[in-house]
């Protein structure tokens, strides 16, 4: 079967070749122009067609340098189908360190939008049309946010078949089962029958070194399990675990956060995982788990309000361990620089 040119905004791209793409959105008041900027490989031959996106939230950088990382492949020679790579979806954010647009929406909200709302609806719109249309698959990257660390994980709706067999070829340590959020780009994206992946990893505006391998390996594994690269053995040797319930902790009283239990580790419901406490050593509350799991989102900043979320703690199928998970992730890149003690537990002694 031959490969039919790829047609992308007003450009064509032939098979074979590659480029970027500036799909125009909007002027800034300096008069500069804005786009939605897209870099499409298209291969010779035809195939599934993949959107890899990133910075739909701003500040949720660790995506950008996985998709940067992804376009250097020479794998990428192979190609069949065509890749849709877009670092960043959200300039506007991107620019100012903000997770928001201008007008402070939440471009995740208002999908698939339209062509004469707000700039967030218009953005979706664009998206919508341009990319996700043309697609048969999608990724979408993304971090913990507002002081927020993630642990590599994918959620999906783990009910659809195909979806599920694209979160396990992924391979991140956890598979979170997630219905879809009303004005999301995943519920958009899922109204047009699209099997789609949402990566969630690191923290907004630091680069995680494990979460971007991660992250690249994964794209790199759906892309083979769906015929776009040829099939090599996989060197995973950690497994992944599927979660069809998640908890979060939140803060029972405002004040400082110290001696917290660390990301990734395994923890028995009603074991403290934390004190809370006033900055004068009057009022102090211990924060036990209310459920069994690994901790698989933790805030980094010491300093909260009461009703913040705390800890993100995901109830896993079987019996895995939460520590091998991790340390065998790790051994897998060969990276040592994954800080965390050996068993993720601190003295909760007075």
């Amino acid at each position: 079967m031959k490969q039919e040119p790829f047609h992308i905004g007003t450009t064509v791209i032939a098979p074979g070749t590659q480029r970027i793409v500036e799909l125009p959105i909007a002027h800034l008041y300096t008069h500069t122009e804005m786009s939605l900027t897209t870099h499409v490989i298209h291969g010779r031959r035809p195939g599934p067609r993949l959107f890899v996106s990133a910075a739909l939230h701003g500040d949720e950088i660790n995506g950008v340098e996985i998709i940067r990382r992804l376009l250097k492949r020479k794998s990428l020679g192979q190609l069949r189908g065509t890749l849709i790579a877009i670092p960043i979806i959200n300039s506007f954010g991107f620019i100012n360190h903000s997770r928001y647009l201008p007008d402070r929406r939440d471009l995740n909200r208002v999908f698939p939008g339209s062509e004469s709302g707000s700039l967030a609806s218009r953005i979706a719109n664009l998206f919508m049309r341009e990319i996700a249309a043309h697609c048969t698959h999608g990724i979408d990257l993304h971090t913990g946010s507002n002081h927020r660390f993630n642990l590599p994980q994918i959620r999906a709706s783990l009910n659809d078949n195909e979806t599920l067999r694209l979160a396990k070829a992924f391979g991140a340590p956890v598979m979170l089962h997630s219905k879809t959020r009303d004005g999301s780009l995943r519920e958009a994206v899922a109204d047009l029958g699209i099997p789609m992946l949402l990566y969630e990893a690191g923290e907004a505006l630091r680069f995680d070194e494990l979460s971007i391998r991660t992250g690249l390996r994964g794209i790199i594994t759906v892309m083979r399990a769906i015929g776009m690269l040829p099939e090599k053995p996989s060197r995973r040797t950690h497994p992944v675990f599927h979660s069809s319930v998640s908890k979060w902790v939140r803060a029972p009283i405002s004040g400082i956060l110290s001696r917290c239990i660390d990301i990734g580790a395994q923890v028995e419901k009603g074991e403290i995982i934390a004190l809370v406490h006033d900055p004068y050593g009057e009022t102090e509350m211990k924060i036990p788990a209310p459920v069994s799991g690994v901790i698989i989102g933790r805030i980094q900043l010491p300093l909260v309000h009461q009703g913040d979320a705390l800890f993100h703690i995901a109830v896993l199928k079987g019996d895995p361990d939460a520590g091998q998970i991790i340390e065998e992730l790790a051994s897998d890149f060969e990276y040592t620089d994954f800080r965390r003690p050996t068993d993720g537990r601190q003295d909760f002694a007075p």
